[in-house]
């Protein structure tokens, strides 16, 4: 998946600055309230979502136009058919940073069409062609499983689906699976076009499922499987939904994952949520895994071969999960 910093004049001040206020108690420490749990709120299954991830796998590498990403196309449908009130697959042609037309496909499960209100949730499902950060040069033009990039959101966003399609929301829910989004430049090319990446993103924010739509706000997962991830407030998301990354971030604090949901600004990342932003006009924040202890800023395996089941901690996975389930259940 794409993910570029952007650590140009006075956003390179920002990337890693600590937040100003302080995550928990004054003791720094977790502090769970039952008044989230008094909500009858659905329990979110982290195995049900890793067997997701692994059925994504099954197929090989979902880049466009490669037969594995046509099977995993269908297969997801099916999945969303089956859990959404309504389906819609919005298909595509675009073309790529190399010329390349690739034949994508938007997944689209919407959940309560007859609610005004409504939020967005959102993945991508294609996985990157090249593996340019691999640390074997024979693999840099190697596809990937992307089992944390690109299946983990997925296979969380599978999981709260089923649970919709179980236990009606408040409010409606729109889940999309994005296409396109990790086929941006090749680093060996030595030159920079951040709008290379998040293609089917790109293409649904300017062509809608529906020509009206609209949702309150929208949350992106972005490699959330990972063992050790930690979710840092992402740049965009904390410019254009402030409020949102805040009542997100609080929620999984009371729950306690504020392990994971560190109360620290990270960098400015492109991203499909940039694009609902800008030209959507819909407030969406990233949960994206941002790791300075790496050369690129995210967890080890990103873009490598390296990005395959192994890397998917149950854990990791729970506590995305059921912090996005009580935000839907909380509304």
């Amino acid at each position: 998946m794409l993910k570029i910093y952007s650590l140009f004049g006075l956003i390179l001040i920002t990337l890693l600055s600590c937040g100003s206020r302080q995550a928990g108690t004054e003791s720094g420490k977790d502090t769970p309230e039952s008044s989230i749990r008094q909500l009858n709120i659905p329990e979110f299954n982290a195995d049900s979502a890793y067997t997701f991830i692994e059925k994504q796998l099954s197929f090989g590498p979902r880049v466009p136009n490669t037969q594995a990403h046509r099977e995993a196309g269908q297969w997801l449908a099916s999945m969303m058919d089956t859990y959404a009130d309504t389906l819609y697959l919005q298909q595509s042609r675009v073309r790529a940073w190399d010329g390349n037309i690739l034949n994508i496909k938007n997944i689209i499960g919407v959940f309560r069409p007859d609610m005004q209100r409504r939020i967005l949730l959102c993945a991508h499902w294609d996985s990157r062609p090249f593996a340019d950060y691999d640390p074997d040069p024979a693999n840099h033009y190697t596809p990937i499983d992307g089992a944390n990039d690109g299946a983990s959101g997925v296979g969380v966003l599978l999981e709260i689906a089923r649970i919709l399609s179980e236990n009606e929301p408040g409010i409606g829910v729109d889940i999309i699976f994005f296409d396109a989004e990790d086929y941006g430049i090749h680093r060996l090319e030595g030159r920079s076009d951040e709008d290379t990446w998040a293609l089917g993103s790109q293409y649904w924010a300017r062509n809608p499922h529906r020509p009206d739509y609209f949702a309150r706000y929208g949350i992106l997962l972005d490699m959330v499987g990972a063992s050790g991830a930690t979710f840092k407030r992402e740049g965009y998301s904390m410019m254009y939904a402030p409020n949102i990354v805040r009542q997100v971030w609080d929620i999984a604090r009371r729950l306690g994952h504020s392990h994971m949901f560190l109360n620290r600004d990270g960098g400015y990342i492109i991203d499909d949520h940039y694009y609902i932003n800008t030209i959507r006009n819909i407030p969406t924040i990233n949960i994206i895994h941002q790791d300075e202890s790496t050369p690129h800023g995210f967890f080890p395996e990103w873009h490598t071969t390296d990005d395959t089941i192994d890397v998917i901690e149950i854990s990791t996975l729970r506590a995305v999960g059921e912090t996005v389930v009580n935000v839907i259940y909380s509304e």
